[in-house]
């Protein structure tokens, strides 16, 4: 009897294990994510560059450079997100990114302030990208400053 129960217990723990999600499943809800934007980029390049631009406050003129010195697309929406919440400035997000863009944006949301595990950080991974302003927007004035509303409370 007591070896069924054994074998009924292991077998619930091992189905209570197999039903949490693994951290790389939850990374790959943000590469699903950043590949939906690339389609979206590669569909409408035009439309993309100005959704960017409306959704962050960047012009389009700055949203080109930012595209010019990334691999993707993604990596620009990424790194004006990531700006935002960290409330860090292009240069400084970029610098970051080109020094470790191999290690993933985890990496990259680390150095650049955004504590693991942080509701920033879920805000990151969560790949929010709705249409119009982003909460937190900049400025309007080309500076990802992340001081536009529901900032510096």
């Amino acid at each position: 009897m007591k070896k069924i129960f054994s074998m009924v217990m292991l077998s619930a723990l091992f189905l209570c294990l197999l039903s949490i999600p693994s951290p790389s499943a939850r990374a790959g809800e943000l590469d699903s994510f950043i590949q939906s934007l690339n389609i979206e980029a590669n569909a409408d390049f035009g439309a993309f560059k100005a959704r960017l631009s409306a959704s962050f406050g960047v012009p389009v003129p700055e949203i080109n450079v930012l595209i010019s010195n990334v691999e993707t697309p993604a990596d620009a929406y990424m790194c004006l997100k990531a700006g935002q919440i960290a409330k860090q400035p292009a240069d400084i997000v970029l610098r970051e990114y080109k020094a470790n863009k191999g290690k993933g944006w985890g990496v990259i949301a680390k150095n650049l302030g955004i504590k693991p595990g942080s509701k920033e950080f879920h805000e990151l991974k969560r790949g929010d990208f709705a249409g119009g302003k982003e909460s937190g927007e900049s400025t309007g004035k080309g500076k990802m400053n992340g001081k536009g509303k529901g900032r510096g409370k």
